[in-house]
């Protein structure tokens, strides 16, 4: 059962950059994605290896990611691997040429559970300029199309910022539409090619959360969201309110796993409470190197020199994101810190120190509110 799973030993969820080789421009990438491969990349053989202590560390999630998957012409075979081996494998993949209708095939074949791809805007216009490239966002509606034909379940992510915060009704809609299982929300984080001018603020974070939480209630698709730890602890303020029940009779992990933050549990499964950078969460380059997450780029070690498993279980980067107590300014003293945390990426990006309190957080914790009253 994942939610026994003790994010001290093992990861509910890792992610893979294939490589760093990708066709588009997006305004926001963290890779800084560039148009050829890097020679220095995991070869076949020792994604193979990769994949076996990933899978003995109590067989997380595995995501295929990059740049774009799909420049890696082995990327089939290293899945095929995988998926017989037992492993859940999904692929975010970027909607250029690459995406083919024999890849889409291709990808049915071997097994792979879910293929993801992102859609940033509800319009041409929109999604376009933030991804840097024209057409793809009609090469991207096309594709999804195809992968309905294949019943190969799809799921859509999308960057929050300023660029479609105004658009996210238009955007919402344009998710049913599609028939997509999956809406993965991502907050920016300026990191990579993001710029804090990007992002929305504060208050806007705010407002989108209650925003999704009253969504998640209408809507066929589940909706999950990425870089927003923060988005739990609004899901938990609200279902309260609604329950008229204390803090205290809130059973956080119920709160958390049923349907108006994480959706319904399918094969694929969702993130219990906590599941933050470094913490049920693990990030590994196209080089092996080994991060708490693609978004904080504090390097804990190389798969070249240390196991992933030794790497995740004792370097002091993981063990320190592991325990919220050492968490500073309000969220160190937060009441939800075990269950949300803030983003230790937007943290470590605002003030260069990943322990720092979520910046972008306007919650004030209980404890600092009767301070102010005293």
């Amino acid at each position: 059962m994942v939610f026994s799973r003790d994010f001290n030993k093992d990861p509910f969820i890792v992610i893979w950059e294939l490589t760093r080789a990708c066709q588009l421009k997006c305004l926001h990438c963290r890779a800084e994605a560039q148009y050829r491969r890097d020679p220095r990349e995991l070869s076949f053989e020792e994604g193979k290896n990769l994949i076996d202590q990933i899978y003995e560390m109590n067989n997380p999630m595995l995501v295929f990611t990059g740049g774009d998957p799909l420049m890696r012409e082995d990327v089939f075979d290293i899945a095929k691997y995988a998926i017989q081996k037992g492993v859940r494998v999904s692929m975010t993949p970027s909607a250029t040429p690459n995406v083919t209708k024999s890849a889409i095939e291709k990808a049915k074949e071997v097994g792979l559970a879910r293929w993801a791809f992102s859609l940033d805007g509800p319009t041409a216009e929109i999604h376009d300029h933030f991804r840097g490239t024209e057409g793809s966002f009609d090469l991207t509606i096309e594709r999804i199309k195809y992968l309905h034909e294949l019943e190969i379940p799809v799921q859509i992510n999308t960057v929050i910022s300023r660029y479609n915060y105004e658009h996210l009704d238009e955007m919402a809609k344009v998710v049913e539409e599609l028939k997509c299982v999956l809406w993965s929300v991502f907050f920016l984080v300026p990191t990579g090619r993001g710029q804090e001018k990007d992002m929305i603020s504060p208050v806007e974070h705010e407002k989108v959360f209650k925003w999704l939480y009253d969504l998640s209630k209408k809507v066929s698709f589940d909706i999950k969201t990425t870089a927003a730890q923060h988005y739990r602890r609004v899901v938990i303020q609200q279902k309260k309110r609604e329950s008229k029940e204390s803090p205290k009779e809130i059973d956080y992990l119920n709160a958390l796993t049923k349907k108006g933050l994480t959706g319904s549990i399918n094969g694929l499964g969702r993130a219990p409470k906590g599941v933050n950078d470094g913490n049920g969460f693990v990030f590994i380059s196209h080089i092996g190197d080994v991060y708490p997450s693609g978004l904080l780029p504090v390097k804990a070690g190389n798969i070249r020199e240390r196991g992933l498993a030794d790497i995740y279980r004792n370097s002091p980067i993981f063990q320190s994101l592991r325990n919220p107590d050492l968490y500073k300014g309000k969220c160190g003293k937060c009441e939800f810190r075990h269950v949300c945390g803030g983003s230790r990426s937007r943290a470590y990006a605002m003030t260069g120190d990943y322990l720092e309190s979520e910046p972008y957080c306007t919650y004030i914790p209980m404890e600092l509110r009767k301070k102010q009253t005293q």
